[in-house]
């Protein structure tokens, strides 16, 4: 199995990517708050890699932090969550951000994920509170910047960003930012990515 893989980044589009280790092309699918992180292309990469065998496919999945690969294998072990639908978690929340949401019972935050309705919601609270609180603690990323830097978060949430983009976006903002600059900034911004 391959657990991890250090080459050069030569192709990125969402959520796929394509690793160059020793001449070999690995494609590799990533969770967004991995591919925010990427450097450029043609620069050098390491991830960590969970690897899924199946009949008809061999499937790569990368990530920028160990926490990112450990949670991604929780979330494969309940029912009826596979790989899509894992990294689809994990591109809508940070690990601090779901391992609050399940230490909160926060399901509205989990069905905001597309793929997540309200039922597979209460079965990823039920199942990972018991796994992912204890390995991640239950803590709240502290939003960073100015007083308003929480209601530009909030706000982006309402206009139908995830929290892994909006936190992305006020993260890019200066601490003197108000307000409505703010939200007309980040909005800017979330554009551009798109």
């Amino acid at each position: 199995m391959i657990g991890r893989l250090s080459g050069i980044l030569i192709h990125k589009a969402p959520p796929q990517i394509v690793l160059e280790v020793a001449g070999v092309g690995y494609e590799v699918d990533v969770p967004m708050s991995t591919f925010y992180d990427l450097p450029a292309i043609g620069k050098p990469l390491t991830l960590h890699i969970h690897m899924v065998v199946r009949e008809d496919a061999q499937l790569l999945f990368g990530f920028a932090t160990e926490p990112e690969r450990t949670a991604f294998k929780l979330l494969l072990k309940i029912s009826g969550v596979g790989p899509r639908l894992a990294l689809s978690v994990l591109s809508g929340l940070s690990v601090a951000d779901l391992s609050d949401a399940v230490s909160r019972n926060d399901s509205a935050r989990l069905v905001r994920i597309p793929g997540v309705g309200k039922k597979t919601a209460e079965r990823l609270l039920l199942e990972l509170k018991e796994k992912i609180v204890p390995l991640m603690g239950a803590t709240v990323r502290p939003t960073q910047g100015s007083p308003d830097a929480n209601e530009i978060t909030h706000a982006l949430s309402a206009l139908g960003y995830n929290d892994r983009e909006a936190l992305w976006a006020v993260q890019q903002l200066s601490d003197s930012t108000s307000l409505e600059e703010g939200i007309r900034r980040a909005l800017k911004l979330l554009s551009r990515s798109e």
